[in-house]
């Protein structure tokens, strides 16, 4: 029996995303600087900012405004905003609109406590009628493409996706991004998928599939559960920057991508000199580093001990030199030779030196 092709793009009303895999929006982790990184990899069709709060945007804040930063190069870029007030959410998709964004994103998905608590996020997965009043507001306010993601539900009790994503598109929404999670799985839970499958089956937009899809297996096998029209990946980008790309690579049928020491290394160090040159300051410089690179160094031989080294590091040279001494060795280790692993430095005494130690 021949295999259905899997599509390889996706189309979200006059915008085509190809190839279909997307890059969700991740607080902390997608802005200009990681977005760019991913694109000059490749395998990406669409990029989406970080979540961007409508109170604080339509106030004029400055933090707000600032995560809306992005070039050309980008493009299509999809701009994700969230709130619970309608009017609120209007005027933060106009202001978006007028800055450039490709697409308009309803954020429905975070889970955390701070957006939940005020009606933001996957709490409105409770809230149908607030959520229906949300993406007409938003819908009437923007003539740009108009996508929503969702999780499945907000608990166990309440996997109601297919019922929010049917609204989401009968007040003008084009496309729904599903997690499998609930609110209340957070990060964990038992991969379900069948929510995602049942609005795919009941919508005429496209959807998109979410929620650990890390490789080409993880990608492949939403899609041929669910019927989805394209991928969204998150931490699994954060963790291989590579990973979109091969899953792109997968879905066309073209020989898988090998990453090696030396790729990873150039690739950490690249996205190291970026940040050094755009954010204020050496302290937020290495914190936002040591963020990417805790996760980026996952799965590598000794990883463990690397990351507490990096963390443990106190300036961008000496994270550097970290780096550099690692990989001078992964590169070894790569080539048959048998090496020797820097040991976990002992934990800093960092009461030396205050009076009364």
């Amino acid at each position: 029996m021949s295999v259905k092709p899997l599509p390889q793009s996706v189309q979200i009303r006059d915008v085509v995303v190809e190839p279909n895999v997307i890059l969700a929006p991740m607080e902390g982790v997608t802005d200009q600087h990681f977005r760019l990184l991913i694109r000059s990899i490749g395998g990406v069709g669409l990029t989406c900012t970080e979540f961007i709060a409508s109170e604080g945007l339509t106030r004029g804040s400055g933090k707000q405004r600032s995560l809306v930063d992005f070039d050309d190069y980008e493009r299509p870029i999809s701009v994700q905003i969230y709130g619970k007030r309608p009017s609120v959410m209007a005027t933060a998709a106009e202001i978006v609109t007028d800055l450039g964004a490709t697409i308009v994103d309803i954020n429905m998905g975070c889970p955390s406590k701070k957006v939940c608590a005020h009606s933001g996020g996957s709490a409105l997965m409770k809230d149908p009628q607030l959520a229906r009043d949300i993406v007409r507001a938003v819908r009437a306010a923007t003539p740009l493409p108009l996508t929503v993601k969702m999780r499945s539900g907000f608990d166990a009790n309440q996997r109601n996706a297919p019922e929010i994503a049917k609204i989401c598109q009968e007040e003008g929404a084009e496309a729904i991004t599903i997690h499998w999670r609930t609110r209340a799985d957070l990060y964990r839970g038992t991969r379900q998928v069948d929510k995602i499958a049942e609005t795919k089956a009941q919508l005429s937009i496209p959807v998109i599939g979410n929620g650990d899809i890390i490789d080409p297996e993880s990608a492949i096998a939403m899609m041929r559960e669910t019927g989805v029209d394209g991928v969204m990946v998150g931490r699994g980008a954060m963790r291989n920057p590579w990973s979109c790309l091969q899953i792109t690579r997968a879905i066309q049928g073209l020989p898988p991508v090998q990453v090696d020491g030396a790729m990873r290394h150039q690739i950490l160090l690249k996205y190291l000199g970026t940040i050094e040159r755009h954010f204020p300051n050496e302290k937020a410089t290495i914190g936002r580093f040591k963020k990417i690179a805790n996760h980026f160094t996952q799965g590598l031989p000794n990883s463990a001990g690397l990351r507490v080294r990096v963390l443990r590091s106190q300036s961008l040279v000496e994270a550097r030199d970290v780096l550099e001494a690692y990989f001078e060795i992964l590169a070894r280790h790569e080539q048959g030779e048998t090496v020797e692993w820097p040991s976990v430095p002992p934990p800093i005494d960092r009461t030396r030196g205050r009076k009364g130690a």
